[in-house]
């Protein structure tokens, strides 16, 4: 990943990871080489500037919102803000790049001085007669293109590539030719050579696209029969895939690029046409510049000293404008556990599940059920109100429902869930009933849910005839407990409840510990059934 965090400023320029952007809060954009969008994608929601190009191609091929997209002009100054109240400011300048399509470099200007990010950039010489660096302007940082900052690399410039190139194609005169490029990027050249042997380009639609957008010559096409020259993937140019061109019609294929690339077929042909400058363009756009101090962009290949003695004396960091560390800092506070939970709790809610007694749901009047029905195209209730909800007409079900109580003679009843907004009704032989909220309420705190208006986790739907509890028992199970509604339930939980599922089922949610974890949650289930278990047992003698 090719991106920096500015020090001591709010800027990131092609840096996309928000976990480790740290006080970043203006995010920039040189252009759409996956190798400076990693990270970005349709999910990005906060402003970001980059030229109008990239911003077309950002929105069209990585489905970024255009919401949180902001196009600036090449070759103009902008003003944006560096704090909330607008007492600190920044001058953002683009400079076309002579990369690819879109590509550009940012002279930032404000209280930390004067920053150039050159981005991926081919320099000529008429960089320097942008109006932005013709001022006398004393560049501080210099964040540059180090790709081939090589004493060793030596090459040519890309009108002497784009030579080679033609004197290529011209000893192949009955040869298609197929160009391997990246995604984006080399379509002057295409342009050049379509001109050049007065033929047709054939490309893929993506490029194609861009090829119009950029408004170059009508020298390109989707026909693959239409013309000589092909551009495709430089991933396709393979040896499998020489042979299988070769068997219909002579090919050849170029890689115009300064990468070492090996070859794997004698009709690929490697020339150094590459659209970041060369190790002499970078001596003498530096000692142009002179630059306070140079830091590479691509960090696994550091400049060293090659930059030494065209470098101005460095100065002092001058001290971050109050505003600004407020900025940077209160942006990046996470918001409030309070304001996350009721956001959470805002959206449409899971299906709940109450178990209610036999009784209660075969007495139940028609007309509920029939007012359950008609109600079937309203919203989701609130937790509070799902108590409050008519029950649906039960369609029978066998005792499979629970194997372990295959050995009593029951024949419940479950009632069927019709509409997401209604919640589920089991019929259980216990004598009790249990209603479970929405997952998103089942382990919040109680202090918490009274913070919010929430009401209790747990509301007990029993049978008003069953005896009263012993006062032991009430003691532990308190209030919501489901087992305090009769005092018959404990043997026959001693007996048949030992599957952990059933005694979550039993297990009042307040008896949780707060916390949205579940890691401790078995031994706390466990925990609240033991006493029980033991009241039984001694009950029992």
């Amino acid at each position: 990943m090719n991106g920096v965090l500015i020090p001591h400023t709010p800027i990131a320029v092609d840096f996309w990871s928000l976990r480790r952007a740290g006080a970043a809060r203006l995010f920039f954009l040189s252009h759409l080489h996956s190798d400076h969008t990693v990270g970005l994608s349709s999910t990005w929601a906060r402003p970001l500037y980059c030229s109008p190009i990239t911003a077309h191609l950002l929105h069209r091929h990585l489905q970024v919102s255009k919401q949180w997209i902001r196009a600036l002009e090449v070759g103009e100054s902008h003003v944006l803000p560096l704090d909330e109240i607008g007492r600190e400011t920044m001058t953002v300048t683009l400079i076309d790049a002579n990369h690819c399509p879109g590509s550009v470099m940012f002279l930032f200007e404000g209280y930390f001085g004067t920053i150039l990010y050159t981005g991926d950039f081919r320099y000529t010489p008429s960089m320097l007669k942008e109006p932005a660096l013709t001022l006398g302007k004393q560049i501080h940082t210099l964040y540059l293109d180090n790709t081939n900052c090589n004493p060793a690399l030596v090459l040519p410039s890309r009108q002497e590539a784009a030579h080679q190139i033609v004197q290529l194609i011209r000893k192949h005169p009955h040869h298609n030719v197929k160009i391997g490029l990246y995604s984006l990027g080399k379509e002057s050249l295409l342009e050049q050579l379509a001109l050049e042997f007065r033929t047709w380009v054939v490309l893929s639609p993506r490029r194609l696209e861009l090829v119009q957008l950029l408004g170059l010559a009508d020298v390109f096409t989707l026909e693959e029969k239409a013309g000589r020259l092909h551009a495709v993937d430089h991933m396709e140019i393979c040896h499998s895939a020489m042979l299988h061109w070769n068997q219909t019609h002579p090919t050849i294929a170029i890689l115009p690029t300064s990468r070492k690339i090996h070859r794997s077929h004698p009709d690929i042909h490697i020339i150094p046409y590459s659209d970041h400058s060369s190790y002499s363009e970078l001596r003498a756009f530096v000692a142009a510049l002179k630059p306070c101090q140079v830091v590479p962009i691509v960090g696994r290949r550091p400049c060293g000293d090659f930059f030494q003695d065209s470098l101005s004396p460095r100065l002092s960091m001058p001290l971050i404008p109050d505003s600004v560390q407020q900025y940077m800092s209160s942006s990046s506070k996470k918001p409030s556990f309070l304001w996350l939970l009721q956001r959470r709790l805002k959206r449409l809610r899971t299906q709940g599940v109450v178990f209610e007694s036999p009784e209660e749901s075969t007495d139940q009047p028609q007309a509920d059920r029939d007012t359950k029905k008609a109600k079937k195209e309203n919203l989701f209730p609130w937790p509070g109100d799902l108590e409050k909800q008519p029950f649906h007409r039960p369609l029978q079900m066998k005792k499979q429902l629970f194997p372990d109580l295959s050995s009593k003679k029951w024949d419940g009843a479950v009632p069927s869930c019709e509409s997401q907004k209604m919640v589920t009704v089991f019929a259980n032989p216990l004598g009790f009933s249990v209603q479970l909220r929405s997952t998103d309420e089942e382990f919040i705190s109680p202090e918490t849910r009274g913070e919010i208006g929430l009401g209790s986790p747990l509301v007990p739907r029993g049978d008003d005839d069953g005896p009263a509890a012993t006062g032991n028992q009430s003691a532990w199970m308190g209030h919501d407990s489901p087992l305090s509604h009769s005092s018959k339930v404990a043997p026959f939980l001693a007996a048949e409840f030992r599957g952990l599922a059933l005694k979550y089922l039993l297990t009042p949610v307040n008896f949780f510990q707060a916390g949205f974890s579940s890691r401790s949650f078995d031994q706390q289930v466990e925990k609240y059934h033991k006493p029980l278990l033991k009241y039984t047992q001694e009950s029992m003698k």
